[in-house]
């Protein structure tokens, strides 16, 4: 009975997270337990554990009477995650130049040609959430338990943070000269084309709000 429970909880989680992150629910929807339980065929348990563990990874606000919302992300919310980012990716990037495996990176190509494919095919889904892939992957090739432990709690707003884009080829494109320092082991390369990344980003983050 307890394994099923927790089944059904991480089903919900991982629905509803892909749900949020993927744009299907938007900032401010309310999240009412009687009606996932309905839409989701399960019980209110697992809708209200799932809803916890999102409060948890920073993607929904709970409300008083059995129901939340979506996390709304505030230009401050957004210039936080900007400030941890800019701390870590440079560094996430030349530790997995430096100790990336062949079985590591076949594995990182593989995620980078399902980014291309889908960004070609104009699947926006599917291209941001390899794009986001592509970092988390870099973060287990920098093989840094700490700098692990650290992204953890962090993941579901970095990878809410990495799908606020449009042009899919160009994000894919810069993936691709990161990849090839990592390949190369070339460590300067991979600091330096992570730091010009970030400010792309948020380039791109900016067009993708409508804004100058």
């Amino acid at each position: 009975m307890g394994e099923s429970r927790e089944s059904e909880t991480g089903r919900v989680t991982r629905q509803l997270r892909e749900e949020i992150l993927d744009g299907v629910r938007l900032p401010g929807e309310r999240l009412v337990e009687r009606e996932l339980a309905a839409a989701l065929d399960v019980s209110r348990v697992p809708v209200r554990e799932a809803l916890k563990a999102l409060v948890g990874e920073g993607l929904v606000t709970l409300r008083p009477r059995s129901w939340a919302v979506v996390r709304t992300f505030t230009d401050s919310d957004i210039a936080d995650l900007t400030e941890v980012r800019s701390a870590f990716e440079p560094l996430t990037f030349r530790l997995a130049a430096q100790r990336r495996t062949r079985e590591g990176l076949d594995r990182l190509q593989a995620v980078l040609d399902e980014q291309f494919a889908a960004a070609r095919a104009a699947d926006a889904v599917a291209a941001r959430r390899k794009a986001a892939d592509f970092h988390e992957l870099v973060t287990e090739l920098a093989s840094n338990e700490l700098l692990v432990e650290i992204e953890r709690p962090l993941r579901s707003r970095m990878r809410w943070l990495l799908t606020q884009h449009d042009d899919l080829i160009a994000v894919a494109e810069q993936h691709r000269e990161l990849f090839s320092a990592i390949a190369n082991r070339d460590i300067d390369a991979a600091g330096r084309l992570a730091t010009e990344h970030l400010a792309q980003s948020r380039s791109l983050f900016r067009s993708s709000r409508g804004t100058a």
